[in-house]
């Protein structure tokens, strides 16, 4: 007897049915509701095959069907619905992004393979395929096609794909790693027993072997040869199919065709019991092939998962405010402005801002620091960190879309796609050397049969075998995905895959100093008021010393600049009302705003002094920002900092490249620092086009140029340089235009940049 399955639930499985009439299936001539496309397909599957009587004598609710078919090319549109691309589908302006996970990738031909098929299809932006880490990037216009059709080309070539998601991810290693290790293990164990055949014919250890016996251990080893060359070799021969589909050929060419020819003539030998047999070799070549093939899959899958269980750190549910009470909800239902409560020992499950509470927390997995980090109110806090002591209430800053730790491992992805010089180059040498080995074979054999040598096609099948060209293409972005992965645990973000290789051509270093080679905490060391201090109307009635007015208008026109030094006035002055209009940032210069209707200025000295017409005096010598009321100047100020403790070591650690700093500091306070990093080149003042006016006079006498920043006035400078870098504390700006983020603050990690640069550079090549 039929089960009964419940009002609102699916048809097939029994689970609520949220959908509601949404996948209809007409069963037993009634019509009834499914919860997923899965469901829907299943049993419409079922109905189509006459087997929908199972449906009457059920005495369970089915299993439920697969929601996201990724294995049906007919199904492949419920990856169109809008909710489903929500999770893994980023948006580029008009166009759309997405990262997939690849299955059947072998080498470095088959991402090409790929990327030229894609290419093919109309609306496809962008195609970039990681062979490391199996993964694909796409950009396409969803108004010429659709995901689906993307994923559906991808199967129609021979590779089954889905969004790329950590778990999903995970379980696809396993499966492949597990089919490596099927094959690998049979080409072992058969390879053992067919060369013990062999060796005892080679070396007549049973004494004078017989014809017959001869014969006998030949149909043997043809038995045993015959799993190897059929199961264990066929992911040479699918990849050397796929490639030849295409009208192109890779490094599994040769190889498909030297096995192939060598078992066949092998069988040829037995059956007529005339020539040479090499079955042990086939074996050996094979199962040599397969092993390094394993172990490359292997090291790629622990490279890869570093990054990939980043995510992992994430909880998936989090305590919203909710109803004025805290409820369990997932946590990639928090939108913007959700209040959060994490507990001590929890997790941080989204980025946000802290309302209340004071905690030490562990941002190690960003920064590469495991000193934890004092938060309180007004701070940021990150997803996946983690609260060590006392409890936080949060603010939710951004979606966990968006969330610090996915945009880092998306910039990684992307850098990943963006392929190096030295790989594109090996790309491209992989399939001409290909072609030229295929031409040379047939010469070789055409040579060695026109002077009637009988050993003409073994001598051909050796030029095969000898030049295996795997190991071209896969080195390259296996050193690759290594660096990023060993980068990744020291705190240290790649934008662009070639930036690696950049750093080991840069001849100059250049530095900011402010917050780079300094720690950005400034403070006011001394001031100079003008004798006749003006005021601004409305308030001069207020009864209060001159120093604390001009330093609470000063406070009022850095309140909104981001600028490190604005760090200096932070002290509030609230007796003061001061009313701010017309407010504008010159990046590098300062600030110009109407106080109370009174044009006012605060900035560098030489902003201030051109903007006034003012000639500088002598009191005001050393002063780096001077302010001006009403085109007059009213005070001068002198903000020290100090230089950062890791610096002097790096600087030493760097002699062998030319050291220069580029400031929009004072040029005294600029020098002051240099001579205590004995740097030669020191320039102070420097306006942002001053900066890149210097950096493109030293890349025209073909200098490369590695430049270090991290305000908002060294993004065009960090764009402009051969590579750049952003320190830990650089503003937004400053990491979008640089190519390196170091995600801590310490200055030694660009040591490890370079020095990993100059390995992988090795290993590479």
């Amino acid at each position: 007897m039929s089960i009964i399955i419940q009002e609102g639930g699916c048809y097939h499985c029994g689970l609520p049915n949220s959908e509601g009439e949404r996948y209809p299936a007409t069963v037993l001539g009634q019509r009834h509701y499914m919860c997923c496309p899965g469901c829907q397909a299943v049993a419409s599957a079922i109905v189509e095959n006459g087997l929908e009587s199972y449906y009457e004598f059920r005495t369970e609710p089915a299993a439920k069907g697969d929601a996201a078919l990724d294995n049906t090319m007919s199904k492949l549109h419920v990856y169109d619905e809008p909710e489903l691309q929500e999770e893994f589908v980023f948006d580029q302006g008009k166009d759309k992004q997405i990262q997939l996970t690849v299955e059947g990738i072998t080498c470095a031909a088959c991402g090409w393979l790929i990327e030229k098929q894609l290419a093919k299809l109309k609306g496809i932006k962008q195609i970039s395929v990681n062979v490391s880490a199996r993964r694909a990037l796409i950009t396409w216009d969803d108004a010429q096609v659709k995901l689906s059709g993307v994923l559906g080309r991808m199967k129609s070539i021979g590779y089954e794909s889905l969004p790329f998601q950590p778990d999903k991810h995970e379980a696809s290693f396993k499966k492949e790693q597990k089919s490596y290790l099927k094959k690998v293990g049979l080409a072992g164990i058969m390879t053992m027993q067919v060369m013990m055949l062999a060796m005892g014919q080679y070396f007549d250890i049973f004494g004078n072997i017989d014809q017959e016996a001869i014969e006998f251990f030949n149909a043997i080893s043809l038995l045993l040869t015959t799993p190897v060359v059929l199961y264990s070799g066929s992911i040479f021969y699918i990849s050397a199919l796929k490639a030849l589909q295409a009208k192109t050929v890779n490094m599994d060419v040769p190889v498909s065709i030297a096995i192939i020819a060598t078992y066949v003539a092998g069988v040829l030998a037995v059956n007529q019991n005339t020539g040479e047999v090499y079955f042990e070799s086939i074996c050996m070549f094979i199962f040599f092939l397969l092993t390094s093939r394993f172990l490359e899959h292997r090291s790629r899958h622990r490279a890869s998962e570093i990054s990939s269980n980043m995510l992992k750190l994430i909880p998936v549910t989090a305590a919203r405010w909710q109803n004025s009470e805290w409820v369990s909800v997932l946590a990639k239902q928090l939108i913007t402005g959700d209040k959060v409560l994490v507990k001590a020992g929890e997790s941080i499950p989204i980025d946000g801002i802290v309302l209340e509470g004071n905690s030490t927390v562990d941002e190690s997995m960003l920064t590469g620091e495991f000193e934890p980090v004092r938060k309180s109110a007004n701070e940021r806090v990150f997803a996946g960190s983690l609260n060590q002591q006392g409890s936080l209430t949060l603010e939710v800053s951004s979606s966990l879309k968006h969330a610090m730790m996915n945009q880092i491992l998306r910039l990684q992805e992307v850098a990943m796609s963006s392929k190096p010089k030295v790989a594109l180059i090996a790309d491209k040498l992989s399939r001409y050397f290909v072609t030229a080995v295929l031409i040379i074979s047939a010469l070789t054999y055409w040579y060695w049969w026109s002077q009637n040598d009988p050993h003409a096609f073994w001598i051909t099948i050796s030029v095969l075998i000898a030049t295996c060209p795997c190991a071209l293409g896969l080195a390259t972005p296996s050193a690759l995905t290594c660096a990023m992965a060993k980068l990744n645990k020291l705190g240290i973000l790649l934008k662009r895959a070639d930036a690696l290789e950049q750093v080991t051509y840069a001849s100059d270093i250049i530095f900011d100093k402010t917050g780079t080679l300094t720690r950005g905490e400034f403070s006011i060391s001394h001031q100079v008021l003008n004798e006749k201090t003006l005021r601004i109307d409305n308030v001069d009635s207020h009864k209060a010393s001159d120093v604390d007015y001009i330093l609470a208008l000063a406070n009022a026109l850095e309140s909104r600049s981001e600028h490190p030094i604005a760090k200096a006035f932070s002290e509030p002055y609230s007796q003061y009302g001061f009313t701010l209009q017309d407010y504008t940032v010159e990046i590098g210069r300062g600030i110009s705003s109407l106080v109370n209707n009174v044009p006012c200025l605060i900035g560098s000295k030489k902003f201030v002094l051109s903007s006034t017409g003012q000639d500088d005096m002598p009191q005001w010598a050393g002063a780096n920002v001077l302010m001006a009321l009403d085109g007059k100047v009213v005070a001068a100020f002198w903000i020290t900092d100090t230089i950062k403790d890791d610096v002097a070591q790096v600087i030493s650690e760097l002699k062998e490249y030319e050291l220069a700093i580029l400031s929009g500091d004072d040029q005294g306070n600029v020098e002051a620092v240099a001579k205590v990093l004995k740097i030669d080149t020191a320039m102070g003042g420097c306006t942002p086009e001053a900066k890149l006016v210097f950096i493109k006079s030293q890349q025209a006498l073909n200098k490369s140029i590695l430049m270090l920043g991290d305000g908002i006035n060294d993004a065009p400078v960090l764009a402009a340089a051969d590579v750049s870098v952003a320190v830990g504390n650089a503003s937004d700006l400053a990491k979008n235009a640089a190519d390196i983020v170091l995600l801590n603050p310490k200055l030694t990690s660009l040591t490890d940049v370079v020095n990993m640069a100059h390995r992988r550079i090795l290993l590479g090549h």
